[in-house]
C-alpha cells in the first residue's frame, strides 16, 4: 500500500521556511496566486525572530551606495560578487521602504521626529547605516511579516512541519515531500514554483547562535535535486555568545561592541588592538579567531564583553534585550562585563543562484542563507544578511510573476511511499550520531583548521553517512532523522569546500595554508546528477 491515506496539497507556489525571507516572498507574490508557506514549528521560530542588530541599508544623507558596497567587499575578503553587491545594497532603501509600510517599527532619532531612523554602527561598516528595533530587530520584523502572512487570504500557513525532498519531473521543481510532524505522515505539496527559505546550517556545530531548526535543510534538498553549491567552506563564527550552562544559543549583538563595548581577558586586559587597528570593531572573522586564540592560550574557558562604563540609561534604551536575558543569569551588564565565547552563526556559502534568486532546476528558488549570491564572500559583514533576504525575497517573487504563466503544470506526482518501512525502536541511534556529527565538526572543522583535523573529519562523516542512509532506509522519517540527513550531508559538502581550499582567506583560516592566494576563486561543487 503506497501510502494513500496522505493529504495532498495544490497551490500555485510553495514557500518552504518562514522567516524574513519566505514571508516576505509569500507577501511580495501577486494576490491571485494561492501560496502555501512551510514552517517547521511555529511561523516565528526562525532565525529572523532572533535577530537582534539591524538591517544594513543607505538611509543617512552622508552616506553613499558605493560606501556600502567597498565596506561589503572588504569584508569579504576578494570573493564577493561585485555585480551582486551592488544590486543588493541599490535596492536597500526600497527593502526598507516596503518594511516600514508593512508596519515595522524601527527606531527613529527623536519618539516626536518621525523624519529620521536612528541608525547604528557595527562591525566592517565605516558609517553608521544599521536601522534597528532596539535589540530585537528580527523579532520586530517576524512579527509583523507574519501577522501580514496570516491576514493574507491568499497565503495559507502549514505549521510544525519539516520539508523532506523536492519534487522535480522533467527538470522543473513540482512541489515536495512534508513530513506532518503532528501526524506523522508525509503530504505532497504540488505547486508549479517552489521557493526554499529554510536558514543556513549552523546547527552543525556543538555551538552555535540559531535555533534548533537550523540544519541546512534546504542546502541538503536542492543538492539531492541537482543544484550546485559554493563556499560552503565559510561559516561565519559570532564572536560573542553567552556563556553560560543555562543560556542556550543567546548571542550579544555586535552593535553592543559597536555602542563601545569592549572586549577583556578574565584579568580585566583588553586584547584586541592586539590583533588588529580597529579592535572591537573588526570583522568578526578577526575577532572570532582573536578570541579563540586567547581562550587557547590562557586555557579558561570565555572572555568578557564589557559595556558597563557606559550610562544605566543608555544600556537600558540600547539593549534592553540583552539586559534582561543576562539579569535572568544574576549578571548585570551595567556593573559587570559579560561573559562570551565564540558560536557558528551564519552558513556565508549555500546554493547557488542568480540575481532573481533562480537555481540550477527551473522552478525552484533559494533565498536567504539558504542560497549563495555572492554578496557575502569569505566573510559576512554584519546585518547585511536581512537585506539579503528582503531584496533577494523581492527579486524571485517578480521573476515568478514574470514567468509563471510558462511553467508547466505540477502533474499528478506519486504519494510518499513507506509500504516498506517500519516505526523505529532505535531512537538513541539519531541523538547519538546527531552529538557526534556537531562535536567532530566543531573540533575538526571549526574556527582554525588543518589537512589533518579535516581528514578526520572527512572519514567520521563518511561513516556516519553510511548508518544515517541504512537507517533512513528501513525506518519511517522522524524531524529528527531528517535533520540529522540533512545536516551530514552539508557537514559533508562543508568539508569538501574546506579540504579544497589551500589558502585562508576570510572566515576559512587553515595552519597548513595560512597565506592568501593571488586569485580569489570560488568553490563550487556540482552534484552527479546536476542539469547542467
Amino acid at each position: 500500500m503506497q501510502g494513500l491515506m496522505s493529504a495532498r496539497h495544490e497551490h500555485d507556489v510553495l514557500v518552504i521556511g518562514s522567516g524574513a525571507a519566505g514571508l516576505s516572498a509569500a507577501l511580495r507574490l501577486p494576490a491571485h496566486y494561492r501560496i502555501a508557506v512551510i514552517s517547521k514549528a511555529e511561523l516565528t521560530q526562525g532565525s529572523t525572530f532572533w535577530a537582534q542588530g539591524g538591517m544594513a541599508a543607505v538611509l543617512h544623507t552622508k552616506d553613499t551606495v558605493d560606501s556600502h558596497v567597498e565596506d561589503t567587499l572588504n569584508a569579504g575578503a576578494g570573493l564577493c560578487h561585485r555585480d551582486a553587491v551592488e544590486f543588493t545594497v541599490r535596492e536597500s532603501r526600497a527593502a526598507v521602504e516596503w518594511l516600514v509600510d508593512q508596519g515595522v517599527d524601527f527606531d527613529r532619532w527623536h519618539e516626536t521626529d518621525h523624519s529620521d531612523f536612528h541608525l547604528t554602527r557595527e562591525g566592517g561598516h565605516s558609517r553608521r547605516r544599521i536601522i534597528h528595533a532596539a535589540d530585537a530587530t528580527g523579532r520586530a520584523i517576524s512579527e509583523v511579516l507574519t501577522e501580514r502572512a496570516l491576514a493574507a487570504e491568499n497565503i495559507e500557513t502549514f505549521e510544525h512541519r519539516v520539508a523532506v525532498d523536492l519534487v522535480v519531473r522533467d527538470g522543473h521543481c513540482h512541489g515536495a515531500y512534508i513530513l506532518n510532524r503532528a501526524t506523522g505522515n508525509v503530504e505532497l505539496f504540488s505547486a508549479r514554483a517552489v521557493v526554499l527559505a529554510t536558514g543556513g546550517a549552523s546547527k552543525a556545530y556543538l555551538y552555535t547562535s540559531n535555533p534548533d531548526g537550523a540544519s541546512g535543510d534546504g542546502i541538503a534538498m536542492a543538492w539531492r535535486a541537482g543544484c550546485r553549491v559554493a563556499n560552503l567552506e565559510f561559516n561565519q563564527f559570532h564572536p560573542t555568545c553567552l556563556y553560560h550552562p543555562k543560556a542556550k544559543s543567546f548571542l550579544i549583538s555586535e552593535a553592543l561592541r559597536g555602542e563601545g563595548g569592549l572586549l577583556r581577558l578574565p584579568d580585566g586586559e583588553r586584547f584586541m588592538q592586539r590583533f588588529d587597528e580597529r579592535a572591537e570593531l573588526a570583522p568578526r572573522d578577526i575577532v572570532a579567531r582573536a578570541i579563540d586564540h586567547e581562550m587557547k592560550r590562557l586555557g579558561v574557558d570565555c572572555v568578557y564583553l564589557d559595556i558597563s562604563h557606559k550610562p544605566l540609561e543608555f544600556i537600558e534604551s540600547h539593549f534592553p534585550t540583552i539586559a534582561a536575558r543576562c539579569r535572568e543569569f544574576g549578571i548585570d551588564i551595567s556593573k559587570e562585563p559579560i561573559p562570551v565565547v565564540p558560536a557558528a552563526h551564519y552558513t556565508c556559502g549555500g546554493v547557488v543562484v542568480d540575481t532573481n534568486g533562480s537555481t540550477d532546476v527551473a522552478g525552484l528558488y533559494a533565498i536567504g542563507e539558504t542560497s549563495f549570491t555572492g554578496l557575502h564572500g569569505a566573510n559576512r559583514m554584519a546585518s547585511n544578511s536581512l537585506l539579503e533576504c528582503i531584496v533577494y525575497a523581492t527579486a524571485s517573487a517578480a521573476h515568478i510573476s514574470q514567468h509563471f504563466d510558462a511553467f508547466p503544470p505540477p502533474g499528478d506526482a506519486p504519494n510518499w511511499d513507506e509500504s516498506q518501512v517500519t516505526d523505529s525502536d532505535e531512537d538513541v541511534v539519531i541523538s547519538h550520531n546527531w552529538d557526534e556529527l556537531r562535536r567532530f565538526m566543531w573540533d575538526y572543522v571549526g574556527i582554525v583548521r588543518t589537512n589533518k583535523r579535516l581528514a578526520r573529519a572527512q572519514h567520521r562523516i563518511e561513516m556516519l553517512q553510511a548508518e544515517i542512509a541504512e537507517y533512513y532506509s528501513n525506518y519511517k522519517v522522524s524531524n529528527d532523522l531528517l535533520e540529522l540527513r540533512n545536516l551530514a550531508m552539508v557537514a559533508q559538502l562543508m568539508i569538501r569546500c574546506a579540504q579544497s581550499r589551500k589558502e585562508s582567506r576570510g572566515l576559512h583560516f587553515t595552519l597548513n595554508y595560512p597565506e592568501l592566494l593571488d586569485e580569489a576563486r570560488d568553490t563550487v561543487l556540482t552534484p552527479d546528477n546536476s542539469p547542467g
